[in-house]
C-alpha cells in the first residue's frame, strides 16, 4: 500500500522517479521496486517523503484516493450489512473530501448511497423483528405497523402512504430544469402511484418530446393512466401500441411484459419479459427475469422461479463479473427459500 501511495503522490505532482530518487539520496530503481511492491523504503525516509509530496506519514499509508472511492462503492453491491465502524470510516473520508469538493457529484451521490444503504439494510433486520412480533402476537397493532414500515407497505392512511413530498419536490425540480427527463420520469410514476391521473398527463405529453429514444413512454404512460381509471381495453392499446411503434426496443417488451402482468395475462406477460432479456447486448439487465421469478412463484411453479434467479446468477457472474457479495448471495438466498418450498409443497 506504501509503494501505491508514493507512486500515487509522485503522478499527482508530475514527478519523474529519477526526481525523487535525487531528492531522497536514493537510486531510481529503489523507487521502482517500492511502487511496484519490490520492496519498501527504509522508515527512515518516510518524514522526507512526507515533506517531498506535502502530507502527514499518516497519509502516506492511507489508500489512495481511487481507491478508496471504488472501495466505498464496491460496498454497495457487495456487503449486505456494511459494519458500523467501516460505515463510519467512509463516511468521514467522504466528507473530508467534499470539503475540498464541495460540488463533486461523484462523492455526494457515494454520501446518499451509503445512508440508503444503511437504510436499507437497517429496514431489512426491522423487517425480521417485525415478523417476530406477528408469529408471537398476530393480533397485535405493534408488529403489523412495523412490518409495513420496514417494507414501505400501504398502512391504508391517505396522508401517510402519498408521495405529496416527492411530487412537490420534482414539480419545484421541473421548474429549474425544464423537460428534464429524471425529473418527468420521478414526478409522473408518483403522480400515478397517487391516482393523480388527470394531473399527470400534461407531464407526459412532454415525454413526447425530451428524448427520441424514449417516446415510447408516452404510449406507457398513458396506457397506465386509461388502466388507473379503469379502461383496460384503452391501456392494452397503449401499451401494444408502443410494440407496434418500437419494436427494437428491449425496453419497450419489458414494460409491455408488465402491462400484461397487470391485466393479469401471465403467459403473454412472460413471453415479453423474457424477449426483453434476450434481445439486448450483454452486460444484460435481468429486471425481467426477476418478474419472471415472481410469476412463476406465484404459481407455485417453484422450480421455474428458481431458473429464473439461476439465469441472474450466471448473467451476474458471467456479464458482469461479479463472483461473490450481496449481490450473489441474495439470489441463492431466494433459490434456497424456493427451494424449502418446493420440499414442503
Amino acid at each position: 500500500m506504501l509503494g501505491q501511495k508514493i507512486k500515487y503522490y509522485r503522478q499527482m505532482k508530475n514527478i519523474k522517479q529519477e526526481e525523487l530518487a535525487d531528492y531522497l539520496g536514493v537510486s531510481f530503481q529503489a523507487v521502482s521496486k517500492w511502487e511496484t511492491g519490490a520492496s519498501d523504503p527504509d522508515i527512515s525516509l518516510l518524514p522526507k517523503l512526507a515533506v517531498f509530496f506535502g502530507v502527514s506519514i499518516d497519509e502516506l499509508f492511507e489508500m489512495p484516493y481511487e481507491e478508496q472511492m471504488e472501495r466505498i462503492e464496491n460496498m454497495f453491491t457487495s456487503e449486505e450489512r456494511i459494519p458500523e465502524e467501516t460505515f463510519q470510516r467512509a463516511i468521514g473520508f467522504l466528507e473530508n473530501a467534499l470539503k475540498d469538493k464541495p460540488k463533486d457529484t461523484r462523492i455526494l451521490a457515494d454520501m446518499a448511497y451509503l445512508y440508503n444503504h444503511r437504510a436499507a439494510s437497517d429496514h431489512r433486520l426491522a423487517s425480521y423483528y417485525a415478523e417476530k412480533v406477528l408469529e408471537f402476537d398476530p393480533d397485535g397493532k405493534a408488529g403489523w405497523v412495523a412490518y409495513l414500515e420496514a417494507n414501505n407497505g400501504v398502512c391504508g392512511d391517505e396522508w401517510y402512504d402519498n408521495h405529496f413530498e416527492i411530487i412537490r419536490f420534482f414539480k419545484d425540480f421541473l421548474t429549474k430544469n425544464p423537460g428534464n427527463f429524471q425529473g418527468l420520469y420521478a414526478l409522473i410514476e408518483n403522480m400515478l402511484a397517487d391516482s393523480r391521473f388527470d394531473e399527470a398527463i400534461p407531464y407526459i405529453e412532454q415525454m413526447k418530446c425530451v428524448d427520441k429514444k424514449r417516446r415510447y413512454m408516452y404510449e406507457l404512460y398513458m396506457g397506465d393512466v386509461s388502466f388507473g381509471k379503469g379502461d383496460r381495453a384503452g391501456a392494452l392499446e397503449h401499451w401494444e401500441n408502443m410494440v407496434r411503434e418500437f419494436p427494437d426496443i428491449w425496453q419497450v417488451h419489458n414494460a409491455l411484459g408488465e402491462g400484461y402482468q397487470k391485466l393479469g395475462r401471465m403467459d403473454e406477460a412472460l413471453r415479453e419479459f423474457e424477449k426483453s432479456f434476450t434481445m439486448q447486448e450483454k452486460p444484460r439487465i435481468w429486471d425481467g427475469l426477476a418478474a419472471m421469478a415472481q410469476i412463476h412463484e406465484e404459481r407455485k411453479e417453484y422450480a421455474k422461479a428458481i431458473e429464473d434467479y439461476e439465469k441472474i446468477l450466471k448473467c451476474l457472474k458471467e456479464e458482469y463479473q461479479v463472483k461473490e457479495g450481496e449481490a450473489i448471495d441474495s439470489k441463492l438466498r431466494e433459490i434456497d427459500r424456493l427451494r424449502k418450498m418446493m420440499e414442503n409443497s
